[in-house]
């Protein structure tokens, strides 16, 4: 599914050192304080000679550990539900599901990225990339060469994540931008459990 392959990330858990300077508080706080987060997002994808490849939009909610509801609108329908155990990616337009284990999709989604828990340490080099377009940048390079990611930046305002940007090893860039933030707030726990609508096609996934 292209906007799930166009979204692959790992971005997920915790710095425990001590003195960060903006950035990287702010990633500090996001994971060590934030039990929970809903956004409105636009997200676009380009290719390395920035030429515009997609663009949609949506709304999403996570619940650490693993939780999360990823709702595109538009160009076309498409859900994506984790529930800390399973995934479940379901194209409407195309009457498709994709279903398959968190741990094989860890890496695959920004919902994984924002709902995980861990030590960022391990599979990151982090770097605090200073201010501009009035936010906190935080530089994540990831340590493994098969994440499918070259380069991941995160912008802050106030301590709050506003701009996420990826840019894989083929060298498109996604960058989604977040509005409508809520932190830490009542989530039902149903809207993280999915049921596959009758007669819909359903493809299993390896994990």
């Amino acid at each position: 599914m292209k906007i799930i392959s166009h979204a692959l990330t790992a971005f997920l858990l915790l710095l425990s050192t001590s003195v960060y300077a903006d950035g990287l508080a702010d990633l500090q706080r996001f994971y060590n304080e934030i039990r929970n987060y809903s956004a409105s997002f636009e997200q676009v994808v380009v290719d390395e000679n920035l030429k515009l490849l997609e663009a949609s939009n949506g709304e999403f909610s996570i619940e650490r550990p693993g939780k999360f509801r990823w709702h595109y609108t538009a160009p076309s329908e498409q859900l994506i539900i984790g529930d800390g155990t399973q995934v479940w990616i379901y194209d409407v337009e195309l009457e498709q599901i994709t279903h398959r284990k968190s741990d094989a999709a860890v890496s695959q989604t920004p919902a994984m990225l924002l709902s995980g828990k861990g030590n960022l340490d391990d599979s990151f080099i982090l770097e605090d990339a200073g201010q501009h377009d009035g936010l906190d940048w935080v530089r994540m390079i990831p340590k493994s060469k098969d994440s499918g990611f070259t380069d991941i930046r995160i912008g802050f305002s106030e301590g709050k994540m506003q701009l996420l940007e990826m840019k894989d090893n083929f060298g498109q860039s996604t960058r989604m931008g977040f509005k409508n933030i809520k932190e830490n707030i009542d989530i039902p726990e149903e809207i993280f459990t999915f049921i596959p609508p009758s007669g819909v096609d359903i493809i299993e996934e390896a994990g």
